[in-house]
């Protein structure tokens, strides 16, 4: 191997290693003599372009068969009969009704002769012990499938409930511990918000018997059927839909900045804030002012509800961040609404980020891709974040709540150095 100072190249059939201090930097195709490192190019600068293409690779699985569009439902309902003669509808008492998607559902299964059972017990951040008895209840009508039609509620619901109705003596240990004997009941969704993406995601979110929120990710998990007609969340009351939008950003926000973020990641979650910003505009102002939602034009629905989509295609790749599991704490502890309690900390994690990042220019990437400089983007997220809730917590209240935070997987998610003592101070800056 020639000498060339700390680097050398191994010369080889069609083949030549780039070497440093002995040891194999990345394998190369051939160059013509005249440019074996005629141009001296340095080690550091190989390594980085080694990290650049790092950062360009790509990680992209998503199973479930997706249907969007008016009338998607009786459109496939070809697609329903494929999974079996009967299923349990998984819902709650108000959405489904009000939005026509349990009228459409049910209308598509009598065409189909697809018997089914109404399950209506699903409540907000629904309880782990509620899916145990709807699990029972699926296995005593032998359903063969199990469908959930409204939020994100409903729809992580009847993820959980599919397992319980497969295994219907599981108890919640072993749901959280994924130690299921059968595999789930296939899932269909049916989405009537836009905000949650479980349509397309291998996770649900439940309220364990601590009370506390947890997450669970498995690819067993995934609907076999999800169906998105956006027609759904016309009825979907003001202050809900303010709430789910602004889930949408902060879904697509913590997945730019997880370090499992890829191309296709950045893609979705580029195009769902850039679908949500005009609408969420809409949004807030109908919140404020006198005027409903219903007297703007309804094209922001469909923007919403696609962005809703594109923004659970990003999170399914890379999971969430801080502020999420940090923003359970708000929704356990304060009754916050989901998605302004994860949003309010996406300043903090930005901030983070642009201070311990190793690429120095991630942060004003983003900013550049989703067309809004960083003031723009916060005053957006602070014009959405109409709370009624007053938070206020003590310095003891945070100090006991910090251990939840040690280790955790979405704090460690984020593309940032994300400490205990980061986490107080946003507490204690935000709510003190």
């Amino acid at each position: 191997m020639a000498d060339t100072g700390n680097m050398g190249v191994e010369k080889g059939d069609r083949r030549q290693a780039l070497w440093r201090d002995g040891r194999r930097v990345v394998l190369l195709a051939a160059l013509p003599p005249t440019y074996a490192l005629a141009a001296r190019v340095t080690s550091d600068a190989m390594i980085e372009q080694v990290k650049a293409r790092e950062e360009h690779a790509m990680n992209f699985f998503m199973p479930a068969r997706l249907y969007t569009g008016d009338g998607c439902i009786a459109q496939h309902a070809d697609a329903l009969r494929t999974l079996g003669t009967t299923c349990l509808i998984v819902t709650d008492k108000v959405a489904a009704k009000a939005s026509g998607a349990l009228d459409d559902v049910t209308a598509t299964l009598d065409a189909s002769d697809i018997a089914y059972t109404v399950w209506d017990g699903v409540t907000e951040n629904p309880p782990v012990a509620s899916c145990i008895e709807a699990g029972k209840r699926a296995a005593e009508v032998e359903a063969q499938f199990v469908l959930g039609i409204g939020g994100g509620s409903s729809l992580d619901a009847a993820k959980a409930i599919s397992v319980f109705g497969a295994n219907p003596t599981l108890d919640e240990p072993g749901f959280y511990a994924l130690k299921w004997d059968v595999n789930p009941l296939p899932i269909v969704l049916v989405g009537t918000t836009a905000g949650t993406g479980s349509e397309v995601t291998k996770v649900s979110v439940l309220t364990d018997a601590a009370h506390r929120k947890h997450s669970i990710h498995d690819d067993r998990l995934y609907a076999a059927l999800a169906f998105g007609d956006s027609r759904h969340t016309y009825t979907c009351p003001d202050a809900v839909t303010l709430s789910c939008g602004v889930d949408i950003i902060a879904h697509a926000t913590e997945s730019y900045f997880s370090r499992k973020a890829d191309e296709i990641s950045r893609a979705f979650a580029v195009r769902a804030i850039r679908l949500a910003l005009p609408a969420l505009g809409i949004a807030s102002t109908g919140w404020k002012g006198p005027k409903s939602l219903d007297d703007h034009p309804i094209w922001w629905r469909d923007d919403l509800y696609e962005a809703s989509i594109l923004g659970g295609l990003a999170i399914n790749t890379t999971g969430t961040c801080f502020p999420h599991n940090v923003g359970y704490y708000l929704t356990e502890n304060y009754h916050v609404p989901h998605g302004f309690a994860s949003a309010i900390f996406l300043p903090s994690m930005i901030e983070l980020v642009e201070q311990t990042c190793d690429d120095p220019t991630y942060a004003a990437t983003f900013f550049d891709e989703i067309g809004k400089d960083k003031n723009a983007f916060e005053r957006m997220i602070e014009g959405c974040l109409q709370m009624d809730q007053k938070v206020h917590m003590t310095p003891e209240e945070i100090e006991a709540a910090l251990p939840r935070w040690e280790n955790n997987g979405s704090v460690k998610n984020t593309r940032a150095d994300v400490s205990l003592d980061d986490i107080r101070t946003i507490l204690t800056s935000l709510f003190v």
